[in-house]
């Protein structure tokens, strides 16, 4: 790639790192990018896919096989913290997740596309809606017009901070965690906070379940996980004594099914402690993520373009704890999500100071580019 080109990247990533949108709110960063590929020929857009996606397909002249590279829309609620010319004009919004730079990366591959068409088959280039909330991947899965573009294989890639600079981390089968967020209610009855015993306080009941949740991996035989992430009790009104509470947590498991599991041993902790206490008890749901899991084959395509491109390769023995939206095309098709080492001084996802470095897009496009070519070229 071209100091050219690089530069164009670089400052399209640094434009949309200065205006964020929310999952499910992404119309303007979707103009951007449709105004991005107004000078690649494309054989087709799909626009409005699950909401605000957009899908560019490129066609080979001989028959042969599909794939998806997937990159994410959305950005953050959260204040950024730092001290760049690009910073996020948008209060209380933020790309410190580095979408702005996995969007550059799927840009520069339809510029390498356009130079070097594919031969056989169709590569799709796809930005993805809502992947922070979950909600997205469904989103296009759902819509209609996915059909028109239902890959062979998909492929995905996120910056990992603390992993050496333009390292890959590869790992067959498990790759990221299925998750869900978990809202338990809890209904007692209010009184006047002079005369507590004639009403029926959640109080010890929620501080016994944001202690018991925790501890419920303790009795699962795989791996899973339990975060109390808040707990709300009654109203601020100190001439009451509380009657309803709030607890939500997020759980986790390597596979979807121990996930499941685990949110049915939840649900049964939860509705003993109610009944214990004399209380009702209702459970909502939010942000459900599938396990990604990493396809045999995808994953040699993936193995062999570091290969090729001389690059560091990590092989990860262990799954990571965070979940991908990534992961609902693995019950799709054949699908492949690696790692882009970012630095290991570099600041954390979702920390408010986290700043993508434009120096992975060249590696990023590589990578795929390389699998590009073992498949359609």
């Amino acid at each position: 790639m071209d100091q050219a080109t690089i530069t164009k990247l670089s400052s399209f990533r640094k434009k949309l790192h200065q205006y964020p949108e929310l999952s499910g709110e992404e119309k303007e960063t979707a103009k951007r990018v449709l105004d991005f590929f107004k000078e690649i020929q494309v054989d087709k857009t799909l626009k409005g896919l699950g909401g605000t996606g957009l899908a560019f397909v490129f066609e080979g002249k001989e028959p042969g096989p599909s794939s998806l590279f997937r990159c994410e829309l959305d950005g953050l609620p959260i204040k950024e913290e730092n001290d760049i010319p690009h910073k996020s004009t948008i209060s209380g919004k933020s790309h410190v997740c580095g979408h702005d730079g996995h969007m550059a990366i799927i840009c520069g591959l339809g510029l390498e596309l356009v130079k070097n068409r594919p031969k056989k088959g169709k590569v799709i280039l796809l930005f993805q809606p809502a992947e922070e909330t979950g909600e997205g991947a469904y989103a296009v899965i759902q819509d209609p017009k996915f059909k028109e573009i239902k890959p062979d294989y998909a492929f995905a890639l996120h910056n990992l901070p603390t992993f050496e600079s333009h390292q890959i981390i590869l790992k067959k089968g498990a790759f990221a965690a299925a998750s869900t967020g978990m809202i338990i209610h809890f209904k007692g009855r209010n009184s006047h906070s002079a005369h507590p015993e004639a009403g029926n306080s959640p109080a010890v009941a929620m501080s016994k379940t944001i202690v018991a949740l925790e501890r419920l991996p303790d009795a699962m035989k795989k791996f899973t996980l339990v975060t109390v992430i808040h707990a709300r009790l009654g109203e601020i009104a100190f001439g009451t004594t509380p009657g309803e509470a709030t607890v939500m947590a997020t759980l986790r498991a390597f596979e979807n099914e121990t996930r499941d599991l685990l949110v049915t041993y939840a649900e049964k902790l939860c509705t003993q402690i109610a009944k214990e206490y004399g209380l009702e008890v209702s459970f909502d749901y939010t942000e459900k993520f599938a396990a990604t899991h990493n396809d045999p084959e995808a994953w040699e395509y993936g193995n062999q373009a570091a290969k090729k491109l001389g690059l560091k390769t990590k092989h990860a023995r262990i799954p990571f704890r965070w979940s991908e939206d990534f992961g609902l095309f693995s019950s799709h098709t054949k699908t492949l999500l690696f790692g882009l080492g970012s630095g290991k001084k570099q600041p954390q996802l979702h920390e408010s100071n986290f700043d993508f470095p434009d120096d992975l897009i060249p590696t990023g496009v590589d990578m795929f580019w390389e699998i590009i070519k073992q498949l359609h070229q």
